[in-house]
């Protein structure tokens, strides 16, 4: 399912005009994405936990000259799925 599918499909769940479904998930998306910048989690009970991973520096080999290097430390946006959805599949 992409974008445009989810738009239609929120448009016909709710009832609502597809600009309508667009202008939240966009809203949606924009508040997770700044409470994440913040360091916090976003709980949506059900369905699931949005929270930011951290990865430790570490090394790594170059593939093709087989050279060592250090992989810096990062943040990554993680999911971790909720009981009624893990029981939904």
């Amino acid at each position: 399912m992409n974008k445009s599918e989810l738009i239609e499909a929120i448009a016909k769940e709710a009832d609502i005009s597809k600009a309508a479904a667009g202008k939240a998930l966009d809203g949606l998306t924009k508040a997770v994405t700044t409470a994440l910048k913040k360091g916090d989690t976003v709980t949506l009970v059900g369905f699931g936990t949005f929270y930011v991973g951290e990865r430790a520096e570490r090394k790594g080999r170059n593939p093709k000259t087989g050279a060592e290097l250090v992989i810096p430390a990062a943040k990554s946006p993680k999911f971790r799925a909720g009981k009624a959805l893990k029981d939904a599949l």
